[in-house]
């Protein structure tokens, strides 16, 4: 039989694919392999990327060219403290405006790191955010283009409600949950805030602008009083924000680098050229072995991934083997699990937890949380020995939901008829057409309560507490990391590498010893990698540039925990940087 045409430019555009990977592959061994240059009395010329994850990306684009991460910008920045090749660093931070603190704080603690190399770290606003404002404000000097405005204005959050616009297409979200403040269901089912929905959030954004102050105020040596006088003052135009001292000076880039203390003829060195220096030849990134193991994204059940939108996934059966795969290397000192997860599926994050206490038993186990570890991506941090937050970390969330989205008066607006056939009192149990019954509704409602129970339990072990103290905690709330920390749920304040040090300390490795990071789970393999060329997250790459507009974000916000197993109860934050 004659090949379809069709079969034909799938196959030649598949050859296709993998003739340019390994060619790819090839030119970057080639051309790649070789550590960049470095000059003497280089500028490291830093621009933060916009969009930070924890891992690379696992695309056919990875095999040419290592993805953003925050562990590389400071990881660069590590290296450039002791690198004598480099005399100071230009850090240029993104014109942020709405997103979550916890990464951003990572990369702001490497900047006073770097401080103590005595080498000059200045920052250049492109354009003045509030968020960019305050990573800048760690730095020896600000300087901001001649055309900026400051918008330092203060912190403000918001919060989405559907409810009335489902009613009007006959969509109901039929929800129940287990906790006062899991308001994740809110979404859903309200119109408006509730009395204990309204008092999380002004916590949460309270303390937000409390962190913000404070830094802004160590930074720039401000009075607290007088940094909170300025942000109500704000927003500021180039010349005011230079008057009031919080800009040293409105300079273009060339007038910036000429004006550098660093004697004649300094040298520009990106962060794209510097990050692919092998960092052992500075003496670091080597020594005992720790695995750093990465559970960002959703959790679900199956394998690690990614969805249409781009969310990561994390997969239960994907992490349980690579935590196996990390406990059972006799050559692994310690265990660090860094998260940044809003939960997921409940009983996914009961199978992580039970491989993590196993390896927590065997050895030293230290949690990292990056901008989200809630719900979810707290239950699996909780067999730690020790859990580092950032103060801008959103964590706890302690609490469970659970439904099911009720189609039937979309369907009649639509002219639309369904009906069922039932052979079970609850056999419609997940019908898409009707509501619960009472007796539905008690079973679904028990079967809640049992999983924050086991929820509050698995809290209660891991952290020393009386299932009560983690109650009166618990209910669902987000907590800042800053929170958290003052109600029992972290132990210390502070980044991958303050978990890192810790873990030292846990593993009985020298303080002043280096350390390699092992990460996993281990990368996919040129094939695996090429077999997953056509995946969603490649797609999206491609057609998703409509999730970055303000409608789609509040559609992929809705959409999440429609796309997770139906009918299981929900850990889950919804959260959308």
């Amino acid at each position: 039989m004659a090949m379809s045409r069709g079969v034909r430019f799938i196959l030649l555009v598949i050859v296709l694919a993998v003739f340019v990977s390994m060619t790819g592959v090839g030119l970057t061994y080639v051309f790649g392999g070789r550590d960049p240059s470095v000059e003497t009395n280089s500028i490291l010329w830093l621009r933060v990327p916009a969009s930070l994850g924890e891992q690379q990306p696992e695309d056919v684009l990875s095999l040419f060219e290592q993805g953003d991460t925050v562990g590389s910008v400071v990881h660069v920045l590590r290296m450039a403290k002791i690198d004598d090749r480099v005399s100071a660093v230009v850090l240029i931070p993104p014109p942020i405006t709405d997103g979550l603190w916890g990464k951003l704080q990572d990369i702001r603690d490497a900047v006073i790191d770097f401080k103590e190399s005595g080498k000059p770290v200045v920052a250049y606003l492109e354009f003045g955010t509030g968020q960019a404002y305050y990573l800048a404000s760690a730095c020896d000097e600000v300087f901001m283009t001649p055309t900026s405005p400051l918008n330092l204005v203060g912190i403000a959050s918001y919060d989405l409600f559907l409810r009335g616009a489902l009613d009007k297409i006959g969509f109901e979200a039929d929800m129940l949950a287990a906790g006062d403040y899991k308001t994740a269901v809110n979404l859903y089912t309200e119109k408006a805030f509730t009395p204990e929905h309204r008092e999380m959030s002004e916590s949460l954004n309270r303390d937000m602008y409390e962190q913000l102050v404070d830094g802004i105020s160590e930074g720039r040596e401000l009075e607290v009083a007088r940094v909170r006088a300025l942000i109500d003052e704000g927003p500021f135009v180039a010349v005011e924000a230079m008057r009031l001292g919080l800009v040293d000076a409105l300079v273009y880039e060339d007038q910036l680098i000429n004006g550098l203390p660093l004697g004649d003829n300094p040298t520009l060195l990106h962060y794209e050229d510097y990050r692919h220096v092998n960092a052992s030849s500075l003496g670091i990134d080597r020594g005992p072995r720790i695995a750093l193991v990465y559970a960002e994204g959703v959790i679900n059940f199956g394998d690690n991934g990614v969805d249409f939108q781009g969310n990561r996934i994390v997969g239960s059966e994907t992490m349980a083997e690579a935590i196996r795969a990390a406990r059972a290397d006799d050559g692994i000192e310690a265990i660090v699990l860094r998260i940044d997860s809003p939960g997921g599926v409940a009983v996914a994050a009961d199978i992580m937890w039970r491989e993590l206490q196993l390896a927590g038993a065997d050895k030293p186990l230290i949690v990292s949380m990056s901008d989200l570890a809630a719900s979810g991506g707290y239950y699996i941090a909780a067999p730690a020995r020790t859990i580092v937050a950032q103060p801008g970390t959103l964590t706890g969330s302690i609490g469970v939901y659970g439904g099911k989205y009720v189609l039937g008066g979309t369907f009649e607006k639509l002219g639309v008829k369904m009906e069922e056939v039932t052979n079970g009192a609850h056999a419609d149990f997940f019908s898409p057409v009707s509501r619960f019954s009472d007796s539905a509704r008690q079973a679904l409602q028990a079967q809640l309560d049992d999983t924050y129970e086991r929820f509050l339990q698995v809290v209660a072990d891991g952290r020393g507490m009386t299932r009560d103290e983690v109650d009166r905690i618990a209910q669902g709330r987000v907590w800042t990391g800053r929170q958290a920390y003052e109600n029992g749920l972290v132990d210390e304040l502070g980044g991958l590498w303050r978990a890192i040090e810790v873990a030292k300390v846990e593993a009985g490795i020298d303080q002043e010893s280096e350390v390699t990071l092992v990460p996993f789970p281990e990368p996919r393999s040129f094939f695996e990698v090429l077999r997953g060329a056509f995946n969603t997250r490649t797609l999206n790459g491609r057609l998703g540039w409509w999730t970055g507009l303000p409608f789609a974000r509040v559609l992929r916000l809705a959409l999440v925990p429609m796309r997770l197993v139906q009918g299981a109860p929900m850990a889950w934050v919804p959260i959308v940087p």
